[in-house]
């Protein structure tokens, strides 16, 4: 019994949605390569070009899963489904010997095995080979930056995380951002710097005099008024929301870490640890990548002495766990060396001087305005002996 239209087109499933939009562009794209000036086509479908390479795998995949169940269930020729498959089939060939046609011969050893690999190395010799479309270095910026490039698209993902948690008005003494915006922040913004990058490299590559970086890096802290559509509004958009992000992600870090300063490279890590410590205080903070076994000690002692100086912790308890806290903060970051140790001993010996001295709250003081005399730990260079100094003094002033 002969297989009806509708139960092939069933079995297609979700696969002649694709093979149809498919069909759409190889022909599109096809009119664009048999062209006689087809380079000047090219460079204004660069998006076409990508979106056909970008889904190409799973095209053959589909055309060869489909022709070998076609035959093995004898689907008849004159159905719909069949129909698609084969002109489907038919279009990617003519797509496939267009491209390569039009690739140069230089570089023959190392020929694109793929119609994706193909149709990418093309849209780069098409870009090598200049010039640029248009005078205007807008028009050039458009023609650099298609709206589908992987990494623009990584950075808009990014951007939108960071335009959602910052956009918003801020309540004066209210946290800049919640703990599961610091997690997604920890994971946007090594995204959205890496992809950064990636796209100002591509400028540096196929835009020898820089005209169009030079243009776009004027522009791009200045806040979006609009809805950016092209690729070099969304490059704007994404760049201005990740400046954003890096420095009210900074300001956040450096005022629980004071006199330490984060560096670029930790701050990923740094939020990871403010969301979890939310939860976990004592969760301490790993060594790896972006931290030395010092470092880590050294930032812990800064954030467990800058919670102390904050306000005292409430109950016997709570108080000796966080100055236990600090203790082992510091026992782990005794080999580290640097200004901004020597700006922790001397908060410390300020802590002292402050909670030995009088019952004047320590945050209403910083080092900077108040340089501690010598006292007895003036002269101590011990991380750990200045903590234990400081614990006595604060424990002496609360009786």
């Amino acid at each position: 019994m002969a297989t009806r239209p509708d139960d092939l087109r069933a079995r297609l499933e979700d696969r002649a949605d694709l093979l149809e939009a498919t069909r759409l562009r190889y022909r599109a794209l096809k009119g664009v390569l048999e062209s006689f000036f087809w380079k000047d086509r090219l460079r204004n479908h660069f998006e076409l070009l990508r979106e056909v390479a970008t889904v190409q795998p799973e095209v053959d995949a589909t055309l060869a899963a489909l022709k070998r169940r076609s035959e093995v269930e004898g689907w008849p020729r004159d159905t719909g489904p069949v129909k698609l498959m084969l002109d489907v089939s038919r279009l990617r060939e003519a797509v496939d010997r267009a491209a390569r046609r039009r690739l140069s011969g230089a570089g023959a050893d190392a020929a694109p095995v793929t119609l994706g690999e193909a149709l990418l190395r093309l849209e780069t010799e098409v870009l090598d080979a200049g010039p640029l479309l248009g005078g205007r270095v807008w028009a050039q910026a458009v023609e650099l930056l298609p709206r589908n490039l992987p990494e623009l698209r990584a950075a808009c993902a990014a951007g939108e995380v960071f335009e959602r948690v910052f956009k918003r008005p801020v309540t004066e003494g209210a946290p800049a951002f919640s703990e599961d915006e610091a997690r997604e922040l920890a994971r946007a913004l090594p995204l959205g710097a890496a992809s950064l990058v990636a796209l100002w490299e591509r400028l540096e590559r196929y835009d020898s005099r820089g005209r169009v970086k030079d243009f776009l890096q004027r522009r791009m802290r200045r806040a979006p008024m609009r809805v950016p559509r092209s690729g070099p509004e969304l490059l704007l958009h994404a760049a201005f929301w990740h400046d954003v992000a890096r420095v009210r992600v900074r300001a956040v870090l450096e005022a629980e870490l004071a006199p330490v300063v984060p560096r670029e490279a930790e701050l990923p890590a740094l939020l990871s640890w403010h969301a979890a410590r939310a939860s976990q205080p004592e969760l301490r903070l790993e060594c790896g990548d972006a931290f030395t076994e010092g470092r880590a000690g050294l930032v812990e002692a800064a954030a467990a002495l800058a919670a102390l100086s904050r306000e005292r912790p409430r109950g016997a308890w709570s108080e000796e766990t966080a100055w236990a806290r600090l203790e082992q903060a510091a026992q782990r970051a005794r080999t580290e060396e640097g200004p901004e140790v020597e700006a922790l001993r001397d908060a410390l010996r300020l802590f002292v001087l402050l909670r030995g001295q009088a019952r004047t709250p320590a945050r209403l003081f910083s080092p900077g305005s108040a340089k501690p005399a010598a006292l007895d730990v003036g002269g101590t260079r011990d991380l750990l002996a200045l903590v234990q100094a400081a614990r006595h003094a604060a424990l002496r002033q609360g009786g």
